[in-house]
């Protein structure tokens, strides 16, 4: 590690370095008192400033919290929990966000569109009590708090009675609609007689407003200060069940309208009640970063409830949502499998609260290794650990890498039969280079990259792998892309003549940070192809090549060194047929097979390759790389070299006195 630092070290020489007097040590650490002091007067108690307004509206078990950003940090994650004898059943986001609820009870909103600066976002629960006090907590992207606090849900009253306000009843009755405002009601499909939720937004502010049924005026209701309101109104007994306009007017006649067919006639109703209900979208094997597109058919107009249960039996999922006139369901939002959901057998239960339908399904690894650091970040000079598992009594090959792709160490060894993997790495302090660090792990075909951050928040970078190295003309290209989740990416593919194949590839990335795409490679010739994966000014670039022939005639090959110690990167030059698809195997002195690659000769018969590495624990003697194609094939031999274990040693022979320091400086002849 680090070119064997001190370990070969020929010339050393040390000198004094004088040490600070004393009357200047005594003025500085006063200055670090005075400073000391003012830091303490002027830290506030509270170490949260009041940067978020949160407040939130009840009606009944219906709450709508409002999160408002009055500070400059953006809000990238929002967090609510409830008191102990309060439970969610439900809650629901706008668009661009997503919500989970965590095993503790804790619901956790989050979107790559942050809350900026003077935004607002609204969130709807549903409890099984009504007026929740409601713990919230806002943090940054690197999931740093912002503030925190609690709230009291304002009460709105229910109504038995369509209210009638009059202008005298509020400052400002102009009730101003404006183009993007809207509301709804709910359920959808309601029936003369029935009481109805109405529910609305982006409106004038503190403002009366009318509602109407065609022409029929039956209530009035008044906005917040941010122009929202949910009231309720009763929908007359003597109205029709046909195709209804609903109307908010103000007093100069301006007017918002949503249209619906009443519910059908009470025989038409007792008919439909035999509806089997159904359940779709849940497939028997799912993966973590899945996404559960629920839908299914049952009763019109009535309610159902899904909920999702866990191996633990813990709920982890509640929706409630309505069966509309047609009998078609259908949740609001997706549900995204977490990418720390938990491996093993799911249930999920669907209710009309008459007929209870019950699946099970599994959430399974499409990954054979599995592997993560111990945390996502670790801190200068501490000591980097690894854990997971990989395929039972299988060699297996890691190598740790800083953000400039220098290697750190690499280690190469066998898997027993648990699968369980333990790697670890000593950094060290002022030396070691912060920034993503990436952790590559390859055990046979099966290949992961892990990243993490070094004494920084980790960057996760794009990155590309094809499911061939070599594809026939006649195939499609299954491209696997990775990287920040909604990333918005560019693929160019290369020609072997330096030309762009075809159009820019445009590529948005799914919440898990993942995509697929199918690269049909018709009208391809024979060749070395690379795929340039561009994101703003960053890019990696992964080759690929069309076409090869297995069988490249006499092969031609040499190491540009005989000898080598334990990991040393092997470069290998040759040359065989051109465009020809040549298999690199490393063979121990035993026999034993260590690493093998596939590797392309250019148009020209020419090839190189240094991704074979001597495994650190790799044991003397003479080893072998073996080059094939085909029935052609050439071994070449190289020795590793013994490896002094002596200790190298430092002896100070002049006398240094407390307090003093000295300065060593080391030089190598290698």
């Amino acid at each position: 590690m680090k070119n064997n630092k001190l370990e070969k070290a020929s010339n050393i020489s040390i000198k004094k370095i004088s040490v600070m007097n004393k009357s200047s040590k005594k003025g500085i650490f006063l200055s670090v008192i005075v400073l000391f002091s003012l830091s303490l007067i002027l830290t506030p108690v509270n170490g949260y400033a009041e940067e978020i307004n949160v407040k939130s509206t009840g009606l009944d078990k219906t709450t709508i919290i409002t999160v408002t950003n009055d500070g400059v940090k953006k809000v990238e994650i929002f967090k609510i929990w409830l008191s102990q004898d309060v439970n969610f059943q439900s809650f629901k986001t706008e668009k661009g966000w997503v919500g989970e609820k965590t095993p503790q009870g804790v619901i956790i909103f989050t979107s790559s569109e942050s809350i900026k600066k003077d935004e607002s976002i609204k969130f709807g629960i549903k409890t099984d009590k009504s007026s929740p006090v409601i713990n919230w907590k806002g943090l940054d992207q690197t999931s740093s708090t912002i503030d925190t606090g609690v709230i009291v849900t304002t009460k709105m009253e229910e109504i038995n009675k369509n209210t009638i306000i009059t202008p005298n009843d509020v400052v400002n009755s102009n009730g101003e609609i404006f183009p993007d405002s809207t509301f709804k009601v709910i359920p959808e499909k309601p029936n003369s007689g029935s009481t109805i939720r109405v529910t609305g937004d982006s409106f004038g502010a503190l403002q009366i407003f009318d509602f109407y049924i065609n022409t029929n005026k039956i209530g009035s209701f008044e906005t917040d200060e941010h122009g929202f309101f949910i009231t309720t109104m009763k929908i007359p007994i003597e109205q029709k069940n046909e195709r209804v306009d609903f109307k908010i007017k103000n007093n100069q006649g301006n007017e918002k309208i949503f249209s619906v067919r009443l519910g059908e006639e009470i025989n038409r109703v007792i008919e439909q009640e035999n509806t089997k209900l159904t359940l779709e979208g849940v497939k028997k094997i799912m993966y973590q970063g899945d996404i559960l597109d629920i839908h299914g058919k049952g009763i019109p107009n009535t309610s159902i409830t899904v909920k999702i249960l866990n191996p633990e039996q813990i709920t982890t999922n509640t929706r409630i949502t309505q069966v509309d006139g047609t009998g078609k369901w259908e949740l609001d939002k997706n549900i995204t499998i977490p990418l720390n959901a938990i491996f093993g057998k799911y249930s999920i239960t669907v209710s009309d609260g008459k007929n209870p339908l019950l699946k099970y399904w599994q959430i399974q690894t499409d990954k054979k290794i599995i592997i993560e650091p111990i945390k996502r970040i670790f801190d200068a000079g501490e000591l980097i650990k690894f854990q997971g598992t990989g395929i039972p009594n299988t060699a297996i090959e890691m190598t740790l890498e800083n953000h400039l792709g220098d290697e750190m160490i690499s280690e190469s060894f066998q898997v027993n039969d648990t699968g369980l993997i333990n790697f670890e790495y000593q950094t060290t302090e002022n030396d070691d280079i912060q920034g993503t660090w990436t952790l590559i792990v390859i055990q046979g075909e099966e290949k992961e990259s892990v990243y993490f951050g070094y004494d920084e928040i980790p960057n996760i970078p794009i990155n590309i792998e094809f499911d061939k190295e070599n594809y026939d003309i006649s195939d499609k290209a299954v491209m696997s892309l990775t990287g920040e989740p909604s990333d918005n990416l560019k693929i160019l593919i290369v020609n072997p003549t330096g030309g762009i194949q075809g159009n820019d590839i445009p590529i948005k990335l799914k919440e898990n940070g993942k995509a697929e795409h199918v690269l049909d490679l018709t009208g391809f010739t024979a060749g070395v192809y690379s795929a340039v994966i561009q994101k703003g000014s960053s890019q990696n670039t992964e080759q690929f090549s069309v076409g090869l022939q297995i069988g490249s005639g006499p092969i031609e090959a040499k190491t540009t060194q005989s000898e080598y110690e334990r990991g040393d990167r092997i470069l290998v030059l040759g040359n065989a047929n051109s465009n020809s698809l040549m298999t690199l195997t490393l063979i121990d002195p035993i026999g034993k097979e260590v690493k093998k690659i596939k590797t392309p000769t250019n148009n020209d018969g020419i090839f190189s390759e240094d991704r074979i590495k001597v495994p650190m624990n790799a044991i003397q003697g003479v080893w072998k790389i073996q080059i094939s194609s085909g029935q052609n094939l050439i071994l070449i031999e190289f020795i590793l070299s013994s490896i002094s274990e002596k200790p190298l040693s430092i002896t100070v022979t002049e006398e240094i006195n407390p307090g003093e320091m000295i300065e060593i400086l080391v030089s190598t002849d290698r």
